[in-house]
């Protein structure tokens, strides 16, 4: 199975940097951080997040849009029981612990379309911009 699979890698591969590269236009509007491709690298977009610190409420909002979102790192690794024995407590790495709060994986997948991201990023624009109608009780909500 995963020799056939592999056949089709690099044409995936090459979608979902097309879809990113769709995404970063997008949302170069946005004012938050989107994945950044290293000059020294080959960025696969296996994954393409943003961030909110109202990471809850937006997947919320974007859910009621049928927008499927995912959390892929919900926990920093040094937090994490396998790596319990290194002595790590929480507050030691604060950025990575804000980043497992706030990161959220928008739609990625190498059939994704020009529309389906244009929908996403419109959806993404406007809770970055605060045009969502997103409510404080729903911000609440989330975060209960």
């Amino acid at each position: 199975m995963l020799r056939v699979k592999l056949r089709h890698l690099e044409a995936w591969t090459e979608a979902r940097r097309a879809a990113a590269a769709h995404y970063d236009r997008l949302l170069a509007g946005s004012g938050g951080p989107t994945p950044e491709a290293m000059s020294y690298a080959r960025h696969v977009y296996h994954i393409y997040a943003v961030r909110s610190p109202d990471r809850a409420a937006w997947q919320n909002v974007l859910q009621d849009q049928g927008i499927q979102t995912g959390i892929h790192y919900p926990t920093p690794v040094h937090l994490l029981p396998a790596f319990a024995d290194l002595g790590y407590s929480a507050g030691q790495f604060p950025h990575a612990e804000q980043a497992a709060k706030e990161v959220l994986s928008l739609p990625m997948f190498p059939e994704i379309t020009a529309a389906q991201c244009e929908t996403v990023s419109r959806a993404v624009l406007e809770l970055a911009n605060g045009d969502s109608g997103l409510r404080a009780d729903r911000t609440q909500e989330a975060q209960a």
